[in-house]
């Protein structure tokens, strides 16, 4: 995780000055990185998937070191084991005989560095995109275009949705409950002031649990950019699902998930 921070020197008539300020920052072991989602798109098989596995990096170091060498493992509960298998030394692990089923139950086990790392978690379902409205006089200018993606909750059951915007390279997250909509037609809020007719704007809708739910919750809360102070010291590390049944001490980060997946496509215009 980055946090950008913006020092402002202000220039006076005939006066300026610069400060070089060092940030001594303590160094640690790097932990494993797990970014586990099993993503199942409605309409398809769902056999292929991946698992990503990197090691943490120092603050200011420009790459993400790989974590190569691992034994990745995805069983169900009727005995069906998928292998995992890395793509060169990239740290990408990948299958494509995988089985996805609505509610199973999928265990993860990895072993990296003589180290035992497991997780459980069950394949929720998700409500489709139905149809994308625009506005184009949104924000406070009056300038800015909002889009507002309808999907229609399911009565009666408690249900979790992830919303994840692309653009170009960029990409934009929102977790939702239907505490207060169960049973409706509902809408995921986007808006940026960056989009521009044309623009191919990918909205896709996961269905997560409540773990997943709560995890990304507070990760998101941590990385808003448009709070907290640049030089407060940032909250506890946020714990995914991934345990180290060898060594619990050297906790893992991510999380492994399973989700079925909406896909819309939409072009601004």
């Amino acid at each position: 995780m980055r946090k950008i921070i913006y020092i402002l020197i202000i220039s006076l008539p005939f006066i300026s000055c610069e400060d070089v300020i060092q940030v001594d920052l303590k160094s640690a072991e790097p932990r494993l990185v797990i970014d586990a989602s099993l993503n199942w798109l409605k309409g398809s098989q769902g056999n292929n998937q991946y698992i990503k596995l990197t090691l943490s990096a120092p603050f200011f170091d420009s790459s993400i070191p790989p974590a190569n060498g691992a034994t990745v493992i995805v069983t169900d509960l009727h005995n069906n084991t998928f292998n995992f298998i890395e793509e060169e030394n990239t740290g990408l692990y990948i299958n494509n005989t995988f089985i996805p089923v609505i509610d199973g139950v999928y265990n993860l086990t990895i072993i990296y560095n003589n180290e035992t790392y497991t997780a459980t978690e069950k394949l929720i379902s998700v409500s489709p995109i139905e149809y994308v409205e625009q506005k184009n006089e949104g924000g406070f200018s009056g300038e800015e275009i909002e889009i507002k993606a309808f999907y229609s909750d399911p009565k009666g059951i408690e249900n979790y949705y992830l919303f994840e915007y692309s653009k170009s390279r960029t990409k934009s997250l929102e977790v939702y409950d239907d505490e207060f909509t169960d049973g409706n037609q509902i809408f995921a809020f986007y808006s940026d002031e960056n989009l521009t007719t044309g623009d191919e704007l990918i909205i896709k809708n996961y269905g997560i649990s409540k773990q997943f739910y709560e995890f990304m919750n507070l990760l998101l809360q941590q990385t808003d950019n448009e709070s907290g102070d640049p030089f407060e010291l940032q909250p506890a590390t946020v714990r995914g699902n991934c345990l180290n049944q060898t060594n619990p001490e050297n906790y893992p980060l991510g999380y492994f998930k399973a989700s079925e997946v909406s896909i819309f496509n939409y072009t601004i215009e």
